[in-house]
């Protein structure tokens, strides 16, 4: 009877003093902070606080996770920003009557650079889905809009 509630009890005091062990250390207390942020889609302050965790120590495995996971939606992030904007240039090109064959060679220029910063994105099964899926669309786009300018 005494083997039933023993084991138990031991059990349960490992437990308690490694979840302590993981709260209070300064490391796993940051990289459990820098998760918080990249859930949230707070990626650069994520990114920042797992790097410092990961700097505390080199053996936590959730600093280095969080880290480039948030390196890599930081990523999608940039190339989604960089799209909007070549887009709205590009929307600002098409409102001219005549588009000069430098205004058409500017274009297939933002093209292939977008989808090559595209093609070396690369997705996990943690990267946020509307970052990728908007990413995609992006890219999708782009690619249309070369075929268009290369058409005429």
């Amino acid at each position: 009877m005494k083997s039933r509630v023993l084991l138990p009890s031991i059990a349960a005091a490992c437990l308690v003093i490694m979840g302590g062990y993981f709260l209070l250390n300064p490391s796993y207390e940051k990289s459990l902070t820098a998760k918080y942020y990249y859930e949230i889609g707070e990626y650069n302050e994520a990114y920042s606080l797992a790097k410092e965790a990961f700097s505390l120590n080199v053996y936590n495995r959730m600093a280095a996770t969080v880290m480039a996971q948030s390196r890599n939606s930081i990523r999608y992030v940039e190339y989604n920003k960089m799209a909007k904007k070549y887009m709205k240039d590009i929307d600002e090109i098409a409102m001219h009557k005549n588009i000069l064959n430098s205004d058409k060679a500017k274009i297939r220029l933002i093209c292939h650079i977008m989808i090559d910063s595209y093609i070396k994105l690369a997705p996990s099964v943690i990267t946020n889905k509307d970052l990728v899926k908007q990413s995609a669309e992006h890219y999708n786009n782009f690619e249309k809009l070369l075929e268009k300018v290369n058409l005429y």
